[in-house]
């Protein structure tokens, strides 16, 4: 399959393009870059110390769309729209990192999976969604007797908060013991804000340095505490996650899907 990998010169960007370069039946045939950036013109390859492979990065989605076969967007909501809209247009199929998506933004995803098919997952991590299937599990057996508290660390540099794999873990939870989630997560806790109630999960960020990403859920009984976590330790594993994604989403014409699906957990 011919791939097209958009911010091909971001750090993600660069991984990407090393997992497709290593991955079988993959070929990289486009780079995207924003309009304007510095590296617009350079080959792909050579940025991301895989040698040339007469790739060069270019802002035209729409013109490598056409010779491409599926892409890889690891970018924003708003950025994503975008792309699904040109990738629609053509028949192509989607695999998006992409996180921080707002409810309408959720349901106008889903409407091009109507024509499209799309991966979209908040962490392609192997390990992460593992991680998703052991919560829903715990959350089972423990029911409603152990408080949930969700803490995330990441980079500096990273603009959503919570990030978009801790909100999955509230929603998993959430899902599983029968509550909203929009309605029980609590992002903020200062001053008298009273004792903490029964059915509210807790989500708390940390940002710093160069933290590729940790996440932990607490089950907190009386007496008793039980802990999932997970430490990225490179970005690599998101890429590797990726590229499976896009192995499995051949031959299919329509669909959201993300990695519970391509692991088969679902």
């Amino acid at each position: 399959m011919k791939v097209t990998v958009v911010g091909a010169a971001g750090r993600m960007g660069g991984r990407l393009i090393q997992a497709v370069k290593a991955a079988d039946g993959l070929e990289l045939t486009g780079a995207i870059e924003r309009p304007g950036h510095p590296q617009i013109g350079t080959d792909a390859g050579l940025l991301a110390a895989v040698g040339e492979l007469g790739v060069p990065i270019t802002d035209d989605l729409a013109a490598a769309m056409k010779t491409a076969d599926i892409l890889i967007d690891f970018t924003f909501p708003e950025v994503t729209l975008n792309n699904l809209e040109i990738c629609a247009k053509f028949g192509k199929m989607v695999v998006s990192g992409s996180t921080g998506f707002t409810p309408e933004q959720k349901t106008a995803v889903e409407k091009y999976a109507e024509q499209i098919p799309i991966v979209l997952a908040p962490n392609m991590s192997v390990g992460v969604n593992a991680c998703f299937k052991l919560l829903k599990e715990t959350a089972k057996i423990l029911g409603d007797d152990f408080d949930v508290e969700v803490v995330e660390l990441h980079h500096n540099k990273k603009k959503d908060s919570p990030s978009g794999t801790a909100v999955r873990m509230g929603e998993i939870v959430a899902e599983t013991l029968g509550r909203d989630y929009n309605r029980v997560a609590n992002y903020h806790r200062e001053g008298m804000c009273g004792e903490r109630t029964k059915k509210e999960i807790g989500m708390q960020t940390v940002r710093g340095g160069d933290i590729v990403g940790e996440h932990t859920v607490y089950f907190i009984g009386m007496g008793e505490r039980i802990e999932i976590s997970h430490r990225a330790m490179s970005r690599d594993m998101f890429a590797r996650g990726a590229v499976r994604a896009c192995q499995w989403l051949e031959g299919k014409s329509s669909g959201l899907f993300d990695m519970q699906d391509v692991l088969g957990l679902s």
